[in-house]
């Protein structure tokens, strides 16, 4: 056996090679016949920490929970065809939010791609796939080009509008000896004064003249780290601030003049109405997030955004503004500072009985449900990262009456599929091990990933689960009640949850009432090891108003000529 300084080097190792240049410090994923060599160069080179998950789409949910987390490029690592599929779906999620992660995929090997002949692990057209899923798909085509490839992958996914971006590396060339290539980029340095960002002099006078603005802060707030200047704006301004579901901590939601994430209550419709500017700062305007496109916004828009292609999506601007969010939202600062603008202080009064009465209202429906929310705001340390599911309590109140006071500790699934809450958590606690990390999910999408309870036991991560159990799925039971008077495909068999949980190594716990769950949260989070607390739901009783889904819902679901 050689010695390990004899090893020749490969493109495994060049790929290792770029991944630590990058900062990589954790990488998710399955081992695999089509992903050894990548692997044992891991091993060999020592620094980077893997994470085995116990399938491809949680891999992927928890390289995406990490990157959500920390701010940092997410990387998982996944099998050939049938692997690359699983991940497929949670990479879906990943494009939807944005995320900045790395996929590096296996291939069959290079003299049997597009043959059909039956190679272990064949895919049809998985480049295609994978491009169909993802920000850019990429197929390594000569060994040679490893760190060019790689290092070109890793920028694309970090390059905002930021995305997954996956790399196909057929098995023969994993394992192909090649030389140690230094690969140097050369880029021309600007100053300060060159780099400021222009902000057209119409665009300001729009601003300063407006009495009634406001501000819609998405997720492309955070990834800029521009929560700072977001807020110092809207202090500036007077503004009333929306967010989007992943704009949740671009200005902290106990601020007077955070309204939060309820753009679609009418109470928020009516106030835009009367708006006279919005500014929009890395939004989507989501369907589901906008009752698809209803919510009115004022005929002054000034969108600023890193991606061209969001200028008119969904909302007609005035002004479209394009590049980093904290470079522009610094510079529209510094030109409003000059001109001594201020806030109108009864405008400032309506922004507050507005956020006053969109909670209101909201607690009004909650019934025993509003001492779960007011128990976890005061045990939970201000900085926990809060995971949802999607199910009844994240979307009802999980979302918007537990308040969030920092950037990256909110975290939902932006495209909505169910299921994917938990190893998105895993992967940011694995990322934020200092921190508390909550995971509010519902018993029929925890069960798609369940098998990655035991991923987080194993890593001893201080993981809490809030799972409630009302043996089925919630949303859509109401949504089908209120479409057609009945049900279908929507009752499940609970297991045993708490059985389940001590078997994967958890402390776990089933509670009955509001002042269970506020005695068990306080043991879980001073206990700091992986705890679980099943909510009977049945036992703590219904909500005052049940949730019928995204506003529209039920209408879009019943018999209608098209």
């Amino acid at each position: 056996m050689k010695k390990q300084e004899e090893i020749e080097f490969t493109t495994a190792d060049a790929i290792v090679k770029e991944l630590v240049r990058a900062g990589v410090e954790t990488a998710f994923g399955i081992v695999s016949i089509h992903n050894m060599p990548i692997y044992d160069a891991i091993l060999r080179e020592g620094s980077i920490k893997l994470i085995c998950s116990r399938g491809e789409s949680g891999a992927v949910n928890m390289a995406d929970g990490y990157a959500r987390a920390t701010g940092k490029l997410g990387v998982v690592i996944t099998s050939t065809g049938t692997g690359a599929g699983n991940a497929a779906g949670s990479l879906v999620e990943a494009w939807a939010a944005g995320v900045p992660l790395l996929h590096l995929t296996g291939e069959v090997a290079s003299p049997y791609l597009g043959t059909g002949r039956g190679y272990i692990h064949e895919c049809k057209d998985q480049l295609s796939m994978m491009s169909g899923a993802c920000k850019h798909a990429v197929r390594l085509r000569r060994p040679e080009q490893t760190a060019a490839v790689v290092r070109k992958a890793i920028q694309e996914a970090l390059t905002a509008p930021t995305g997954p971006v996956s790399l196909e590396i057929p098995i023969d060339f994993q394992s192909a000896i090649i030389e140690d290539l230094s690969l140097d980029g050369v880029q021309v340095v600007e100053s300060k004064q060159q780099s400021t960002a222009f902000i057209p002099e119409q665009a300001v006078t729009k601003i300063v003249e407006a009495r009634r603005p406001v501000i819609w802060a998405g997720g492309g707030v955070i990834t800029a780290n521009a929560s700072h200047e977001l807020q110092r704006l809207a202090e500036i301004l007077g503004a009333a601030v929306i967010t989007s579901q992943t704009g949740k901590g671009s200005i902290p939601e106990d601020h007077e003049q955070c309204i939060g994430h309820f753009a679609a209550y009418e109470s928020t419709k009516e106030f835009l109405r009367n708006a006279d500017l919005l500014i929009s700062v890395g939004v989507r305007f989501r369907g589901n997030e906008t009752s698809n496109w209803k919510v009115p916004v004022p005929e002054e828009h000034i969108a600023i955004d890193a991606d061209w292609q969001a200028i008119n999506r969904n909302y007609k601007a005035t002004f479209g503004l394009v590049g980093d969010a904290k470079d522009l939202l610094e510079a529209l600062v510094q030109k409003l500072e000059e001109k001594s603008v201020s806030a109108v202080p009864s405008y400032i009064e309506e922004v507050r009985s507005l956020r006053d009465e969109v909670r209101a209202q909201l607690r009004e429906t909650l019934g025993p449900y509003e001492q779960f929310v007011d128990g976890m705001r005061e045990i939970l340390p201000r900085d926990t990262i809060l995971v949802r599911d999607v199910t009844v309590q994240a979307n009802v109140w999980g979302s918007r009456l537990f308040e969030i006071y920092e950037p990256r500790t909110s975290i939902h699934a932006s495209g909505g599929g169910i299921g994917q809450g938990l190893p998105t958590a895993i992967g940011a606690q694995m990322g934020c091990q200092d921190k508390t990390v909550v995971l509010m999910a519902g018993d029929g999408g925890f069960m798609v990933n369940v098998g990655e309870m035991v991923t987080a036991a194993e890593e001893n991560l201080p993981i809490i689960i809030l799972l409630f159990d009302d043996s089925g799925y919630g949303v859509l039971r109401n949504i089908q009640d209120a479409a057609y008077g009945r049900q279908v495909a929507v009752d499940l068999l609970s297991p045993d949850f708490v059985m389940l949980a001590e078997s994967m190594h958890y402390a776990a716990v089933r509670i009955s009432s509001g002042d269970e769950f506020v005695s068990e949260l306080k043991k879980a989070t001073e206990r700091r090891k992986p705890s679980m607390i099943v909510v009977d739901m049945e036992a703590v009783g219904p909500m005052a108003k049940p949730f019928g889904g995204p506003p529209g819902a039920a209408e879009a679901f019943k018999p209608k000529k098209i």
